[in-house]
């Protein structure tokens, strides 16, 4: 057989080679040829070297990716691999390299930046995936605990404590047979992660004699991670929200070496000092003049945070470089997997980030595990910044086994404090979970195309805290008054085209911008203002944002006392109801898109509106207090049937292409906005078959 590349009615490819390895190279082209700009746009960030075509704004990252060491870890973990995992690997990058040439030919935006196509190397799609995921746990919100215990005390370090705007989350369930009309399981979900266009998550089939696979790829990574169906087993992921990567203060100082005439680095540790290693490494910026970065790591990780002679030096210790592991071993064995004691098997070999994983096969076996490495530590480790020298703080060992559960008729999984509670610090409130729980529990007969009422639900169960403050004020002025009537009768569903919503949101827009600027909280608008903070870390340190998302704990906690909470409530309802532009238009109106894209545009018309919000099953974040615009939400949504694999549903936000222009770029957008689902065609002779071999240079 022949390497052969088909397309359904959406652009979705899929793809069927004679080898494992074949179909790997024909993955890598397609990603090329399909997603040549964003896979680019991913190797410069995993290399540090994106303000060398996007300019000065882009050095802040390019710094970040060079003091981390993440193509080094990337090269350490490739050097890691087991021979066929890294042939196979291999096979996908020689791919990438021979579609390249074809892809940038489709993509603008090599013409516009002046962007030429490189040459991938082996461990590219590890450094991919380590760019993508190095900030998926948060590590910064450490410095945020820290600032919060500095100015208010150790027993707020937790004040805060909720999935915040640094972070990435999803939902995901498990029907088990007894609760479907077809008496097969199904799993179902959407992960939420900052939308970006081309889209995080690509739609892709993977065909071969060994196996046949359709799931949601990253573009730059082979095989099938996240999410999966075989045909005879189906699995899905969530943020397990573990916490698996420390902050360090350190000291550091230069000294001459023996010779006595050249400067090396030590750092201080437990041991006394030690030497450190440190290498100076230049960033070139389009337009601008290029920076020097010096690289300085210490036994405990890099630094992250200043140098020798600073004040504040902070070093990071992630396991992927502290155990040269990155668990792409797992990415074949999932692709091979026939019932869940396979998957099982696949995701033991995972180690960042931590996920919570969900498994049904045909055979009626059913999985519910977190999967990955979380080390051993000091529990001051997990909360904030820990000082190198001191004794006590280094790891020992890592969590063995992982948690797991029983199934019994669903389990869901949404971020929430339950099966990974022990492993983490920080989980989303309870109201998705318990949302997504209690409408499942509505029926015992689901089928696939009813997972949709459950992905798109917009009911605000957070809104009860502030709406419960609300209802307790008296002496409201009359437009006050008729304001707070209108919220209590509010059914509280952020739907799009409402009114109701878009008055919630103003109202709890002035709370949020008052509790931020009480005197009790004005010390923690500091740290954003800090010049020891790179950029990178300021969406972490800004307390408007953190108010925003703990906003129902600080409506209701003990730990402020002089902050008057009605009245910040009072004042809030009054501003809204007295202000000349009074909020009458829909939700949708003003909770608008708006995805990330390294080179910025837009459709014509613009982005669109949008229902729901964070806490919300559909959970479209803006940021309370910030704006209402929506950065981030469901990247993917996704039913796998267990019953015909062929009754599975999927849709992404934009399109399958990410080329602009192309019919397949943003034609899923009208679908994803409404809530439906594109039906996943398994028949080979109900698509379209392209007309040329991958493996023809002649194609190239």
């Amino acid at each position: 057989m022949s390497t052969e590349v088909f397309r359904d009615a959406w652009g979705i490819p899929h793809l069927r080679a004679s080898s494992a390895h074949e179909l790997a190279f024909a993955q890598g082209r397609n990603a090329a040829t399909d997603r040549a700009w964003q896979i680019e746009v991913e190797r410069h960030r995993s290399q540090g070297t994106t303000a060398a075509f996007l300019g000065a704004d882009a050095v802040g990252w390019d710094r970040f990716a060079r003091q981390s060491r993440l193509d080094d870890t990337a090269r350490r973990c490739f050097r890691s691999l087991d021979a066929e995992t890294a042939a196979w690997v291999e096979s996908y990058v020689d791919g990438v390299n021979a579609g390249l040439a074809e892809g940038a030919l489709r993509a603008p935006e090599f013409a516009s930046t002046g962007l030429a196509p490189g040459e991938w190397q082996p461990w590219t799609p590890l450094g991919i995936w380590l760019a993508t995921h190095i900030l998926f746990a948060g590590f910064p919100t450490k410095l945020w605990r820290e600032e919060v215990a500095r100015r208010l005390g150790d027993d707020a370090i937790t004040l805060f404590a909720t999935d915040g705007p640094g972070t990435s989350g999803s939902n995901g369930w498990l029907v088990t047979g007894e609760r479907t009309a077809t008496g097969a399981p199904l799993i179902a979900g959407d992960p939420h992660r900052f939308i970006e266009d081309p889209g995080v998550y690509q739609q892709i089939r993977l065909a071969c004699p060994e196996f046949d696979v359709i799931g949601l790829a990253v573009p730059g990574i082979p095989g099938i991670a996240h999410f999966g169906h075989t045909n005879s087993v189906a699995w899905a992921i969530t943020n397990a929200m573990a916490d698996y990567q420390d902050l360090y203060r350190e000291r550091l100082r230069r000294s001459t070496d023996g010779a006595g005439d050249v400067k090396v680095v030590e750092a201080l540790g437990p041991d006394g000092w030690r030497p450190a290693t440190a290498h100076t490494e230049t960033i070139e910026v389009a337009g601008g003049d290029p920076v020097e970065v010096e690289v300085i790591e210490t036994e405990r990780g890099p630094v992250i945070i200043g140098g020798p002679g600073d004040e504040m030096v902070v070093s990071l210790r992630c396991p992927t470089r502290v155990y040269e592991e990155l668990g792409f071993g797992a990415l074949p064995a999932l692709l091979r997997a026939r019932t869940v004691d396979d998957v099982d098997r696949a995701v033991d070999q995972w180690v960042e980030p931590v996920n919570v994983v969900q498994a049904a096969d045909t055979a009626g076996g059913l999985l519910h595990r977190v999967a990955g490495r979380v080390p051993l530590r000091h529990r001051d480790n997990g909360l904030r910044v820990v000082p190198a020298w001191e004794p006590g703080h280094a790891w020992r060992g890592v969590h063995e086994p992982m948690p797991r559960a029983d199934v019994s008729g669903v389990a869901v999984m949404a971020n929430q404090r339950g099966l990974a509670a022990p492993l983490g610090v920080e989980f989303a409130p309870p109201y998705r979970a318990d949302r997504i729980k209690q409408l499942l529990d509505g029926s015992k007969s689901w089928s696939a195309p009813d997972m949709a009422a459950v992905h798109t639900d917009t009911h605000l169960a957070s809104a009860r805290p502030l709406l419960g403050m609300l209802s307790g004020l008296d002496g409201l002025s009359p437009q006050g008054e008729r304001l707070r009537d209108q919220l209590l009768r509010w059914d509280r569903r952020m739907e799009a085209d409402s009114t109701d919503a878009t008055v919630y949101a103003a109202v709890r827009t002035e709370v949020v911008r008052r509790l931020a600027a009480h005197p009790d909280l004005a010390a923690l608008t500091e740290p954003v203002a800090d010049p020891s903070y790179p950029g990178v870390f300021l969406p972490w340190l800004a307390l408007t944002p953190r108010v925003g998302f703990a906003l129902a704990t600080l409506l209701t906690t003990d730990l402020l006392p002089g902050i008057d909470r009605p009245a910040a409530v009072r004042a809030a309802v009054e501003a809204v109801a007295a202000a000349s532009d009074t909020p009458t238009m829909p939700w949708g109106d003003v909770h608008r898109l708006t995805p990330w894209q390294a080179v910025e545009s837009a459709p014509p018309g613009g982005w669109p509106g949008l229902p729901g919000d964070h806490d919300c099953v559909l959970s479209t974040s803006s940021v309370p207090g910030v704006t209402d615009r929506c950065a981030r939400g469901p990247a993917a949504r996704y039913v796998w049937d267990l019953a015909r694999r062929e009754d599975s549903l999927w849709v992404v936000p934009l399109g399958a292409s990410g080329v602009p222009g192309d019919a397949h770029h943003h034609d899923q957008m009208p679908l994803w906005l409404r809530g439906g689902l594109v039906p996943v065609t398994t028949e080979w002779n109900h698509l379209t078959k392209e007309n040329h071999d991958p493996r023809d240079p002649r194609d190239r």
